[in-house]
């Protein structure tokens, strides 16, 4: 098996939708296609901060990885945020996401970053035995504020 971990390219769009979708599912989130296309569109334009990484099995895309950079005040450094990470069901087990999380170290490194971070469910025990291996879990609490009424 051959593993190659590469950004995201115009033609890997449809391979990339269904990944997505899947990843969508896995969080139960209802499906829009305008915020999938969004998100499409975020990752190919140049001036949006999100980025995407694929991993490619033997010519096909098997997993997905979205990030963009924060800045880290308090540290007075920058970071790297992973957003979505998603492998198909045919190919876990069989390092794609490990892969994707060691290619985001090593762009964290070469741009500089003190970190890649990132939150997961609590009950997302497969994912969670990965990143117990390959990182730190941190004592942070995660909070989510809504908009105010206009």
């Amino acid at each position: 098996m051959s593993v190659e971990i590469r950004p995201v390219r115009q033609h890997d769009h449809d391979a990339w939708r269904l990944l997505y979708r899947g990843y969508r599912d896995f969080y139960r989130v209802e499906h829009s296609d305008d915020a999938i296309d969004t998100v499409w569109s975020w990752l190919h334009d140049p001036d949006h901060e999100t980025r995407g990484l694929v991993a490619v099995v033997d010519g096909e895309v098997q997993g997905l990885a979205h990030f963009r950079t924060f800045a880290r005040p308090l540290a007075a450094s920058k970071g790297l945020y992973l957003d979505d990470l998603f492998t198909s069901p045919s190919a876990r087990g069989k390092g794609l996401a490990a892969a994707l999380l060691t290619r985001l170290a090593e762009i964290a490194r070469d741009e500089g970053a003190t970190v890649v971070r990132w939150i997961t469910a609590s009950d997302n025990e497969t994912a969670r035995s990965l990143y117990d291996r390959v990182s730190t879990q941190t004592p942070w609490v995660t909070y989510d504020l809504a908009p105010a009424d206009r």
